[in-house]
């Protein structure tokens, strides 16, 4: 399975349900009311109508799913998950719903030892103090495995400080 449809696996069964009532509803409404009443609409080949119909709402059912990934990606996160949720439902043209994937907090990662969950840039458990990320033996700041050098203090992380 992909990255995307792990992703996508964690949007809630409510939003699939809300977004799939929602498009329905919609889709009905434009094709028995507004396409039939409309005089430019009503001109229109019927597959002409019928695309119409059943493509505009595809917007709000992608918007919907969105804002239910929002709110559960979140949680996950362990970020304000309301506040969040809201902002993608109510700010428009999404800029919540981007304003949230540009601000968002990394996943935060489990314990060796004792399962609890850290933040990525976290160096040691906050409940055992084991380590959960390298740090480096100079100041102590989190480092990625394979660097040679950290890069706050200038430390070799295989030794001793380097020499100038």
């Amino acid at each position: 399975m992909t990255g995307f449809w792990k992703e996508v696996r964690i949007i809630p069964g409510v939003a699939w349900f809300i977004a799939v009532v929602a498009y329905a509803g919609l889709t009905c409404l434009l094709l028995t009311v507004a396409i039939p009443h409309d005089p430019k609409l009503e001109h229109w080949p019927v597959a002409g109508q019928v695309l119409f119909g059943a493509g505009i709402p595809l917007i709000l059912l992608v918007h919907i799913l969105l804002v239910g990934y929002v709110n559960a990606d979140a949680r996950r996160r362990g970020m304000r998950y309301v506040l969040w949720t809201f902002l993608a439902a109510l700010l428009s043209n999404a800029i919540g719903i981007i304003l949230y994937f540009v601000l968002r907090d990394p996943i935060p990662v489990p314990c060796p030892q004792c399962g609890t969950l850290a933040g990525k840039n976290f160096a040691f458990c906050p409940k055992c103090g084991a380590e959960v990320s390298p740090a480096c033996p100079s100041c102590k700041h989190t480092i990625e495995r394979g660097w040679s050098n950290c890069p706050y203090c200038g430390a070799r992380i295989g030794g001793g400080a380097r020499s100038a």
